[in-house]
């Protein structure tokens, strides 16, 4: 193996990333907008804590057609959860409960799904088939996800490069997990159904940081429809992972583009250092056919400490367990993560598939802080038979959580000695990740025998075509040809007036500056004011510049018109046909001006500004604020 050690991430260079041979890819979630679900009628997006109804099942492994068990189901099946489902009756029919079969697909939803394959440059399916993925955590109450491939070896340009993208999937999302805590896992219902494609790319990406990269621009792509869901929920990305040596790992549902670098940059260091660890059991002569581990019940041993944890666990009637690892001494403070260290992945074993879920659930020799006193290590040292080079990780519960858990603990000790596990982990806030559960095995997915293929046909997709919108790189690059302002350049590329823009530049003759403006940053403004701008769509903002064109209003006077809309649903502009400037302007603010001096003003230097917005609260959209402005300076 190569020597290199992980250097803190602000630090570390492309050339290191090189160097451990960082690979990334992607799957990327994201929701589309659809007024129902996927394969019921169900309304989208329906989201309440409200619930009127619980329902409570179990999981439970079963054999497939080749007579194997799938090593997740066997996983969930060990933690012996109860899965409890919150039912809100407005958002929920007997399909999502797996009562009553599927209705056929929603069209609206395929509909938005080949318009993005087609902006992904992939090549559409002929006929779409239906499968079923397994989802084995309870998060889908029938224990599989209906999904079809729709599109395939699709590319983005990315650099100097492109970037594969390998598929793309619709599918239903699961459900909202709102607890899960010991053998309790609790799910919202309100979520479960609702559309969404999967967008998977190669694993071309050598860097975190071009991880997060060709993330935002595959959000932007789909976003640029303007049909896929916006806000906190509706997109998720899962990362994959690997170095060299290493193997894909898949860091689940994360959040926010902005989380990937740091979430990437700990899980190569975990998968580096966690090989390091194998070379170092390897030089002591451990590998997974001299690996040595045992336990004992050491509750007796233990009944008098004082360390809390174990003393509450005694109290409460619970037992406590000691799991000897023969010649890991000091491996359980082998780093993994940023300040993480062996322990947390025998720790996170015994979170997940024990269920002992309340922190900490595992103590052992290696620890650094106050724990038990010397004399207690040396009381369970000669009770288990350790030696000097050994360790002992102790855990405490009920007897069946206890079982499972030492049983977990000598599986992930174990595991060290081949590598890195094959694992689905879950991203946390401080950038580091956790054991979620076992990887799925590659036969998850079969074909669904409730639902027909549906053809997807030339018409269908050239009628789709036709109002496809330009590739959202394109539109940026004219848009810096036009020198529009910066800020608003990214925001109108994939905004829902960006071919509002192009009509008003191209074929209106409005200045780029204005219409950009008006259509990015006048909207901002008013939500800062706490209005809705959601009505401000695209046949009103039209009406608006209409009257600009018609020199109807002015340029301040499109803000005002945006605003009076959102208050009043309708729009004014007035009688008189014609802005005022000129002689009219200057009477307007000789006028004003006689007003404010006639009137007590307790602050004179504030007298310019009382008088601008006096003139513009008065004649609103029929004076220019610039204008304004600049008449008052020829005054001066």
């Amino acid at each position: 193996m190569k020597e290199f050690s992980f250097k803190p991430f602000e630090e570390m260079t492309e050339k290191d990333y090189e160097t451990v041979g960082f690979k990334s890819g992607l799957e990327i979630h994201q929701q589309l907008l659809t007024s129902k679900k996927l394969f019921c009628r169900c309304p989208s997006a329906k989201y309440s804590e409200h619930y009127d109804a619980e329902i409570l099942r179990h999981m439970r492994p079963t054999l497939s057609e080749l007579g194997e068990y799938d090593g997740t189901a066997l996983m969930e099946f060990k933690t012996k959860k109860d899965i409890l489902y919150r039912i809100n009756r407005e958002s929920v029919c007997t399909y999502e409960m797996d009562d009553t079969p599927p209705f056929l697909i929603n069209n609206e939803a395929l509909d938005i799904a080949l318009e993005c394959g087609l902006l992904f440059d992939c090549a559409v399916v002929d006929e779409l088939h239906i499968a079923r993925k397994q989802y084995l955590d309870g998060s889908i109450p029938t224990g599989f996800q209906r999904t079809a491939i729709f599109a395939l070896d699709g590319k983005i340009p990315y650099k100097n490069r492109i970037i594969d993208i390998v598929q793309m999937s619709i599918e239903e999302d699961s459900c909202r997990e709102v607890s899960d805590t010991g053998h309790l896992r609790v799910y919202r219902t309100d979520r479960l159904g609702m559309p969404l494609i999967e967008t998977v790319t190669g694993p071309c990406m050598r860097t975190p940081f071009e991880v997060a990269e060709v993330a935002e621009i595959c959000a932007n792509i789909v976003r640029s429809t303007n049909k896929v869901r916006r806000g906190i929920g509706t997109a998720r990305e899962d990362v994959n992972v690997s170095v060299e040596g290493g193997t894909r790992i898949e860091i689940k549902g994360v959040p926010k583009i902005g989380r990937i670098p740091l979430l990437t940059y700990n899980e190569a260091m975990r998968q580096w250092n966690l090989l390091r660890l194998r070379e170092e059991l390897n030089k002591r002569g451990i590998t997974k056919d001299t690996f040595d581990a045992k336990w004992e019940n050491i509750t007796r041993i233990v009944k008098k400490s004082h360390y809390q944890p174990i003393r509450n666990a005694i109290d409460q009637g619970l037992i406590v367990k000691c799991v000897l690892l023969k010649g890991y001494s000091g491996l359980l403070r082998w780093q993994t993560q940023t300040d993480t260290y062996f322990s947390k992945e025998i720790s996170d074993r015994v979170r997940v598939i024990a269920c002992l879920t309340t922190i900490p659930n595992i103590l052992h020799s290696d620890s650094k802080g106050d724990t038990l006193t010397s004399a207690e290590w040396l009381n369970i040292k000669k009770f288990v038979g350790a030696s000097g080079t050994d360790t002992m990780v102790l855990v405490w519960g009920n007897e069946p959580d206890t079982e499972t858990a030492v049983k977990e603990i000598i599986i992930r000790a174990k595991e060290a000695t081949i590598g890195v596990p094959s694992e689905t982990r879950q991203a946390l806030r401080d950038g580091t990740n956790g054991f979620e559960r076992i990887l799925p095995g590659a036969d998850r997915m079969y074909p669904d025998t409730d639902l027909p293929p549906t053809k997807i046909t030339h018409e269908r997709l050239d009628e789709i075509r036709q109002h496809i919108p330009d590739k959202f790189w394109e539109r940026e690059k004219w848009y810096g040809e036009l020198k529009i302002p910066a800020d608003t350049i990214r925001e109108l590329s994939i905004s829902k007036f960006a071919k509002l823009f192009k009509t008003l530049v191209l074929e209106w003759n409005i200045n780029p500056t204005t219409a950009a403006v008006s259509l990015i940053q006048f909207p901002k403004r008013l939500k800062k004011k706490k209005l809705d701008t959601s009505a401000l769509n695209e046949e009103i903002m039209k009406e608006i510049f209409r009257a600009f064109k018609d020199n109807m209003i002015s340029q301040s006077g499109i803000l005002w018109a945006m605003k009076n809309f959102i208050l009043k649903g309708k729009l004014f502009f007035g009688t008189t046909s014609q802005i005022f400037s000129g002689k009219e302007l200057d009477e307007i603010v000789l006028l004003a001006g006689k007003e404010i001096e006639a009137t007590n003003i307790r602050r004179p230097e504030k007298k310019e500004e009382i008088l601008i917005g006096a003139v513009m609260n008065k004649y609103r959209m029929k004076i220019d604020g610039k204008h304004l402005a600049q008449k008052l300076s020829q005054v001066k």
